[in-house]
């Protein structure tokens, strides 16, 4: 965190104006040097310094790739057919304090979270004599969303889960939490993991003020939108089994992003993964594409030439009619001992070029199976609730035409939720905490493809935890580090 701090006057040096989508976003030029600490005096250059953390927050370091796809590969879910290097550490299990992947994820998170807050303490402080306050309760609005969403991740990896399967962690080490920007060479310490929930919640509810305030927002979904900013509240509940609530905000994302229904056309889903904009059923995506991208570093390139794929486990989860399996392309490099992925969700099929594809963060059916799983939970009368909102998202397997096809008691229907929770969301960065929050006994690194091979099973993954880097920890600015070797399974 030191280095982040120290370094934070990047975001406020990176570009002169606000891109929008198809802009040269990632394309940004060091150029405008300012004073980190005179520097947020003027409107002009809250939005310059609002574009560089945008920036930091699309870099593959963070969620460009690094700090997404942590969520899907060391899961039951992927496949590594060990041609090349990448993540194996993380695959594998055999990760440490001096892990890249993991130094990099909370370099560029804590960016994100303190420039963030630079703008957020110097946009409040111009509110009163602002011009133009629509503008700047915009920024704002992004701003705090920003901060949460960049804490999120981090708590995600970094941290306990904070519920799991009702039984409450909040007292566990969380991250360290602050309204004020860190000042470089200050002593810190650690919140709970529920402190930091309770700070994320805050952020991301005053995120909704501020655009309340503002009568909207962009409009743009590679920028945290209203609805955006819901659906990010909703996963946030969720986690925190706040039933009603996880309810409550993703139905108000999806009526705020206007979605009602979802594809089910092989052509239709197939379309969604074109690349930036084609996705209609996302409420926020990066602006990456094929004149700005991450090449070799891309999430398409991962699950592609560098050789992550789905793991015939689920492969197999899906019926022989389901339109989810058109995005299962395989290179024609690929046999079945040694696949070579598509892409997948990053294929970007209109270039036919993973590399160019964006990352889809947070989407409308991830929605509708926060509502069903609320409702599950919830229990009592909410069975029809539960099925009616699981449907809109099953019914990608065309064989699923009515609540009538799917399970019919609470119990079953949760298996398959879960389920579908799987088939839906591979490679949205979501499964890790998901089997963590469940308690699931889990079967961790596949191998033997095409046969259904792991190397540790009922492993009990809601104890994992990942290290802080101990660059961080050997810094000596009061960040204590996680007990995190006890929670990784003896792989042999």
């Amino acid at each position: 965190m030191r280095k982040y701090i120290i370094n934070s006057l990047t975001a406020l040096a990176i570009s002169a104006s606000l891109a929008s989508c198809g802009d040269n976003f990632l394309e940004t030029k060091y150029y405008k040097g300012i004073d980190v600490e005179t520097a947020l005096t003027s409107e002009a250059n809250i939005q310059t310094a609002l574009t560089g953390v945008y920036n930091q927050l699309y870099d593959y370091r963070f969620a460009g790739n690094y700090a997404v796809n942590i969520g899907d590969i060391p899961t039951d879910l992927s496949y590594w057919n060990t041609k090349t290097g990448h993540f194996d550490g993380i695959y594998q299990y055999s990760f440490d304090d001096k892990d890249t992947y993991l130094y990099y994820i909370w370099d560029y998170g804590f960016k994100v979270v303190n420039n963030s807050a630079r703008i957020i303490k110097a946009g409040n402080g111009m509110l009163g004599s602002s011009s133009d306050a629509t503008t700047l309760n915009k920024e704002l609005a992004e701003a705090y969303a920003l901060r949460a969403y960049s804490n999120l991740i981090m708590a995600n990896v970094f941290c306990h889960q904070v519920k799991v399967n009702g039984t409450d962690f909040s007292s566990k080490p969380g991250l360290p939490i602050s309204d004020e920007p860190i000042v470089a060479f200050q002593k810190i310490s650690r919140s709970t993991v529920g402190e930091t929930y309770d700070k994320i919640v805050a952020d991301l509810k005053v995120s909704i003020d501020k655009f309340t305030a503002a009568g909207g927002d962009r409009g743009d979904k590679c920028y945290f939108t209203k609805a955006s900013v819901e659906g990010l509240l909703a996963r946030t509940y969720l986690y925190l089994e706040k039933w009603d609530e996880a309810k409550t905000y993703a139905q108000a994302a999806l009526k705020d992003g206007n979605i009602t229904v979802l594809n089910y056309k092989t052509t239709d889903y197939k379309a969604l993964y074109n690349g930036g904009s084609s996705n209609t059923e996302s409420l926020f995506y990066l602006d990456i594409n094929a004149t700005q991208n991450w090449s070799a570093n891309s999430s398409g390139t991962l699950w592609s030439t560098y050789n992550y794929s789905p793991s015939p486990k689920l492969l197999a989860m899906y019926g022989a009619n389901d339109v989810r399996k058109s995005i299962q392309t395989w290179d024609k490099t690929s046999v079945d001992v040694t696949p070579v992925y598509g892409g997948g969700k990053y294929a970007a099929f209109a270039s036919s070029n993973p590399a160019f594809a964006t990352n889809y963060l947070i989407n409308a059916p991830e929605m509708f199976l926060i509502i069903a799983e609320a409702n599950i939970k919830l229990g009592g009368d909410h069975l029809a609730d539960a099925q009616n909102a699981l449907l809109v998202v099953a019914k990608r397997n065309t064989s699923i035409t009515s609540v009538t096809d799917l399970p019919q008691d609470i119990t079953s229907l949760y298996a398959f939720l879960k389920d579908e929770r799987a088939r839906e969301l591979f490679q949205e960065g979501l499964r890790l905490w998901d089997l963590r929050r469940w308690d699931t006994k889990a079967s961790i690194e596949a191998y033997a493809a095409p046969a259904v091979k792991f190397r540790v099973d009922n492993y009990t993954i809601s104890n994992l935890i990942y290290p802080i880097p101990a660059d961080e920890i050997n810094a000596g600015f009061g960040i204590e580090q996680n007990d995190w070797a006890s929670t990784i399974p003896a792989i042999e």
